[in-house]
């Protein structure tokens, strides 16, 4: 025993160490693991905001889950270099950024080894209409797909297959799952040619036909088509959910479907998210 310091005096010392050892470890435990900022716009077509709204509220729920940190904003301005450095990844939920200034940004932020998620409409580039392919580095190089082609109407469940199973987010999946009602895209370029691209999932031809119309070229009855995919030389996953289906027909507007109703859809968006944020699996 020190000299001059009671038994009593030492057990409350002790026990005053511990316990600011416990705080410590609970406050290193309560830590994020990575931060997340996802941007959006949420205007004009029903069946995407629909969907944003959704992820805003389902991501939070992960986040709290998996010891994440989950931000949004509809404020592109944000999507400059000091801003992005407080986050491991990127979400893009609807749209693409459309200034100069931000485009760079978001360039540099990839090329230095930052994470990015995008989700269905992030991709879509037609000239001419509103979102125009005036963005090369984007549309051809990160993403490789080019241009918009074509879509299915109306937003059907698709069986997707998974095309590349010795991928981290992929390695433990079943051969096929079936997605939430979706618009599927077809696109400009063929990703097979490109040796930069990793196909992760692709419709599979039990999904045939896909689409109801009216259109016949709504209703897709044969072809190859990728629906997730990421690039060798970035830390990237697309993909093409994130199109819930609406009333339209009736003009209420109300949802029909959600994206992350799909449980094995949902594990692997949030394989995809852990794989970004930490470059390991979820457990």
């Amino acid at each position: 025993m020190l000299s001059g310091i009671s038994k009593s005096a030492i057990r409350l010392i002790i026990l005053v160490i511990a316990l600011f050892s416990i705080l410590n470890l609970s406050a290193q435990s309560n830590k994020p693991k990575f931060k997340v900022i996802a941007f959006y716009t949420a205007k004009n077509d029903q069946a995407h905001i629909s969907f944003v709204h959704e992820a805003n509220k389902w991501f939070p729920q992960m986040a709290a889950k998996y010891q994440f940190a989950y931000d949004s904003t509809s404020n592109w301005s944000n999507l400059n270099a000091e801003y992005l450095s407080h986050y491991q990844v990127v979400l893009f939920l609807d749209t693409r950024p459309e200034e100069p200034a931000q485009r760079e940004a978001f360039q540099k932020y990839m090329e230095n080894g930052g994470g990015w998620m995008g989700f269905h409409f992030s991709a879509f580039a037609l000239t001419p209409s509103t979102y125009p392919q005036n963005w090369d580095w984007y549309h051809n190089e990160f993403l490789g797909s080019g241009q918009y082609g074509s879509n299915t109407w109306r937003p059907t469940s698709a069986i997707l297959r998974v095309e590349d199973k010795d991928h981290p987010i992929t390695k433990r999946m079943p051969h096929t799952i079936k997605a939430s009602p979706n618009e599927w895209y077809r696109w400009e370029k063929d990703l097979r040619q490109n040796s930069n691209i990793r196909i992760l999932l692709a419709i599979d031809s039990a999904s045939f036909p896909l689409g109801t119309g009216p259109k016949p070229s709504e209703i897709w009855n044969s072809g190859y088509y990728p629906v997730v995919w990421t690039n060798k030389n970035y830390k990237m996953v697309y993909f093409n959910m994130g199109h819930n289906d609406i009333d339209y027909e009736h003009h209420t507007n109300k949802d029909l479907s959600h994206t992350f109703e799909s449980p094995e859809e949902s594990n692997l968006i949030m394989n995809a998210l852990v794989w970004l944020g930490t470059g390991k699996k979820v457990k």
